[in-house]
């Protein structure tokens, strides 16, 4: 055997220590076989059958999925349908590992434990079976070894598994589904070391008065025993001890007190005790068990809701894999702690998965806060009665006393067995519901990707309370934060709404130990690219909405102007907590005139905290803060707020003033001798301002060059109307003042451009549109338009010159008509990139640079001798910065991207909205195009833009 003599001696003298140390209190010793997660594995002895480096013995890394390994073949579990593939990789994996069993662990019970592994599992110990083999690929197993240990010499383990189960309702349940498919044993392998007196297991009830009932399974139980009943908190906090007699020879024991002074467990404040039970004979312990636990009260109540401590819930949930690129679904403790991190960053309370996830994953639920839906697998596809009634126990068995775990689910989409949903209650003393996520099913509503206008029995006249287990698919950039707040405004009008789930959090590209070049990353095109976040936990764009639009405190909308008074209206949409427990505070920023022509920085002129009433969940109450005098010195007024913890809630932004402010602050303007000059040549029209010259074609109105000195500013073939007809009717030049004017008239949508060259070469449009009804004909005749997905100019410019941007406005991210919000005013700088969301995992760059930008208020693109700056007279202008590349690997229907209009340089009062699972005609109002309705009188739609085309410091 090929174990290294460090680690086996380190192995026997942490096994020594520890055994001398729990002796005296007689606790299950818990001896770990293979490393304790993917990041930090024991090597074992390995033999693949099929596949990469197959049919040879070597080692592999346990816990480890065999593929990312680099053995076997990679399986995607839509390999019947649109992968078009006869059959699934079907290797076996053989395991072996030595390991020693000291002399004192005589006379103690051992079992030993796995904490997952696919498919189907034999597992032998000194060539002998330590049982039959176990089937399921996402649940702990145990077998008692005791008998077939060997003391105080070397004891080997065999391990054998099939990668295709051999029981066929196994494979339609686990291996016919939307996700990776893999093989190997990817949770840990460990050692339960037990007095023979021992409590087997417990399942608590712990309710949030301070009440508890245990329900135990005992073990060769002497006369005379009791078990004491204990409870400490996290800080160190002692509770008083209860005893209980014990009957001699019991197996199952029902024991029930209540502690005072019990603070409840919410995931908002996610309090956690330690339960302590030893069990005592004449005063000796003979075993002692612990527990971390939280107490709280569930309650369901059919046609009314999910009650959490007396308290109506709402979940803002989302769906999540067991995933790292690196580790398939063998994952860490470390990992666990990030992606719940994460959730709770995005003011989510509540998670969902398709099968039971690592027990760490749950632990880190219970201990931050969040709210958790444990479910039995199978997807569309169920388990045959007797293997999901097992499969289903030792799910139950495992996780039945977290208190994160508020809902079971038997299996999805189709994939439960009605048989099934008895075990749940047999082995839950909380006694959880039991959903089929997707249906309506005993009075819980599950719909999934329900339309916005959903109605009919399951919303408008629905009985059944409501919480669709999927919804918001994501695909690409899809889903998430498009429509959310639609969606979400719409479905917490009903009383029966009780939340909902995203799908996914993770993009799941698996890295591909099998494939050479640069491309590493694998999500089998858009099967599997549906997360908010990348497969490394890249944010996109919606992460940021979701953290705005679900976030506990609410800003009624409001325009900060010259009368404001430091008053805001908020809404308390926490479920438990009161707002007063939250810090707030605001900033006056104010950035340098120079900011988008140098380096110039961005700097607090003010600041102070915003005391927060006593604001109760649901109720909304007026904040406000005392405005300094220097507030109108500032730009931007940001105002933060962070949880009891110190979490950020969120950051939201006003501009302190209009864009016509802006635009005269920071476009640099100065004092020349130059003369400005209009001419008219052929069909040319030029017009020329100390180093710049700007060349219209007098036959179209469309920009034909622009010149700084003698380079070429290539912006051309524009402004072209989007979104409205225009057909040239007259060019006429004259002069206003000192500068030189050229003035294009149009009928149809557009009215007029008028060309503005000033002497220092500023360079300003003046644009006006859709002035009177004479104008309707840019509508195709009609006076009422009801479909304009997107409206404004274009321009063409070379893509290949650009190098980044910075900006003033809105962003980072680039955004939809129904994805704006999670985007805040500042001063914003970014390179040139190409990130295609859910496709470039070898280079995902974050923000993306392409596509649309909200409230434009001045920019500088840079693009080297090309380089030119734009500034915004007009509030509310989106920016759009050519069009983001498609990806190359998806499947029909996957819609990435709404068509984007001609060009490349866009400025735009409107935009398209982005799909998700569901077409736009299904999603809510703020998805839908636009209606503009003209009539006689009407002053039209302005639009004015400074260019600055002249080499100042790009």
């Amino acid at each position: 055997m090929k174990i290294q003599q460090t680690l086996q001696s380190l192995f026997i003298v942490a096994m020594t220590a520890f055994s001398a140390q729990s002796n005296s209190a007689q606790e299950t010793e818990k001896v770990f076989l293979s490393g304790k997660d993917f990041e930090h594995p024991v090597q074992w002895e390995f033999y693949c059958t099929d596949g990469n480096n197959s049919k040879k013995w070597t080692t592999i890394n346990v816990p480890s999925q065999w593929e990312l390994e680099g053995f076997g073949e990679y399986t995607y579990g839509r390999w019947y349908k649109e992968l078009n593939q006869k059959e699934p990789s079907k290797e076996e994996g053989l395991y072996k590992y030595e390991f020693d069993v000291p002399n004192d662990y005589k006379g103690k019970d051992i079992l030993i434990a796995f904490g997952g592994a696919m498919t189907d599992t034999e597992v032998k110990i000194n060539g002998k079976l330590a049982g039959e083999i176990h089937q399921g690929g996402f649940y702990e197993f145990k077998y008692d070894i005791t008998s077939l240990l060997k003391f105080g010499v070397k004891n080997t383990l065999e391990v054998h598994v099939w990668k295709h189960s051999s029981n066929n309702s196994v494979n339609a349940a686990e291996r016919r589904a939307d996700w990776w498919l893999f093989g190997g044993i990817y949770r840990p392998v460990w050692l339960e070391v037990s007095p023979k007196t021992q409590i087997q297991h417990i399942a608590v009830n712990p309710k949030m008065d301070g009440s508890i009932t245990i329900d135990m399974n005992l073990k060769n139980i002497p006369k005379n025993t009791v078990v004491e009943a204990s409870l400490k908190g996290l800080n160190g906090e002692n509770f008083q001890t209860f005893t209980f007699p014990i009957k001699a020879k019991s197996v199952k024991e029902t024991i029930a007190t209540q502690w005072k002074d019990v603070k409840p467990w919410n995931p908002e404040t996610p309090n956690l005790y330690t339960l302590e039970l030893s069990l005592k004979q004449n005063g000796t312990v003979l075993h002692k068990l612990d527990k971390k636990i939280g107490f709280r009260t569930l309650e369901f109540k059919k046609k009314d809701g999910i009650y959490v401590n007396g308290t109506k819930i709402i979940m803002k949930g989302i769906n999540r894999h067991s995933f790292w690129p690196e580790g398939g679904r063998s994952t860490s403790k470390r990992i666990s702690v990030l992606d719940v991190q994460l959730l709770k960053d995005m003011n989510m309370n509540a998670v969902r998965g398709h099968y039971p996830p690592d027990d760490h994953f749950l632990d880190v639920c219970d201990s931050l806060g969040l709210f958790v839906l444990n479910e039995l697998a199978g997807w569309q596809n169920s388990y045959d009665t007797k293997t999901g009634t097992k499969l289903a126990t030792e799910m139950i068995t495992r996780d039945v006393n977290h208190p994160s775990v508020i809902i079971w689910d038997n299996g999805n989409e189709g994939g439960w067995n009605y048989e099934v949903d008895k075990v749940f209650a047999d082995n839950d003393p909380q006694k959880r519901i039991v959903i089929h996520p997707w249906s309506d099913f005993n009075g819980w509503d599950t719909h999934h990707y329900p339309t916005y206008l959903t109605g009919m029995h399951r919303f408008n006249s629905g009985e059944n309370v409501f919480f669709p287990t999927e919804f918001m698919h994501g695909t690409y950039d899809n889903g998430h934060g498009a429509a959310l707040e639609d969606f979400w405004t719409r479905y917490k009008q009903s009383p029966l709404f009780a939340g909902g789930f995203m799908w996914a959090m993770l993009d799941e590209a698996v890295f591909r130990s099998d494939w050479k070049g640069d491309v590493k990353f694998d999500s089998k095109g858009s099967l599997a690219a549906d997360g908010i976040l990348g497969p490394h936990r890249e944010r996109e764009g919606s992460y940021y909405t979701v953290k705005e639009v679900w976030a506990p405190i609410q800003f009624a909308p409001k325009q900060v102007t010259d009368g404001f008074d430091g008053s805001f209206l908020i809404t308390n949409d926490y479920l438990f907590s009161n707002l007063n427990s939250c810090k707030m505070e605001y900033k006056i920023m104010k950035s340098d005139a120079d900011i988008l022509y140098t380096a110039g920085v961005s700097k607090v002129v003010s600041s102070g905290k915003i005391e927060i009433p006593s604001i109760e969940p649901g109720e909304t109450r007026k904040i406000k803060f005392a405005v300094p005098a220097n507030f109108a010195e500032g730009d931007i007024l940001s105002i933060t707020a962070n949880d009891q913890f110190g979490k950020e809630i969120y950051t939201w932004t006003w501009p302190i003033h209009k864009a016509s402010y802006f635009a005269s602050k920071f476009l640099v303007s100065k004092t020349v001798k130059t003369k400005t000059a209009a001419t008219r040549n052929g069909n040319e029209v030029v017009l020329s301002g100390d180093n710049v010259t700007v060349t219209l074609d007098s036959t179209t109105g469309e920009i034909l060059t622009v010149k700084n000195g003698t380079s070429i500013i290539p912006l051309t073939n524009g402004p072209r109307p989007i979104g409205m007809k225009a057909k040239l009717k007259d060019v006429q030049l004259s002069e206003e003042g000192e500068n030189a004017v050229c003035t294009v008239t149009y009928s149809g949508g557009l009215n007029t451009i008028k060309w503005i060259m000033y002497p220092d070469g500023r360079f300003k449009m003046e644009l006006l549109a859709l002035k009177n009804a004479e104008n309707a004909g840019g509508f195709d005749g009609a006076y009422f338009e009801d479909k304009i997905n997107s409206f404004g100019i274009t321009f063409s410019f070379p893509e290949k010159e650009v190098t980044g941007i910075k900006w003033f406005g809105r962003g980072p991210y680039h955004v939809w008509k129904n994805r704006i919000k999670g985007t805040t005013y500042g001063v914003w700088e970014k390179n040139y990139n190409t990130t295609i969301t859910g496709e470039s995992f070898e280079n995902l760059v974050y923000p993306e640079f392409k596509g649309y930008h909200a409230n434009l208020l001045g920019a500088n693109l840079k693009a080297g001798a090309s380089s030119f700056k734009v500034f915004s007279e007009s509030d509310n202008l989106f920016l759009r910065l050519f069009t983001p590349d498609l990806p190359k690997n998806g499947f029909p229907g996957s819609n990435p991207q709404p068509a984007f209009p001609e060009g490349d340089i866009s400025f735009m009062y409107e935009i398209p909205a982005m799909r998700d699972f569901k077409p736009l005609e299904q999603q809510g109002p703020e998805s839908q195009p636009t209606n503009i309705r003209i009539k006689k009188g009407d002053d039209g739609i302005s639009m004015n833009l400074w260019f600055d085309f002249r080499n100042n410091n790009n």
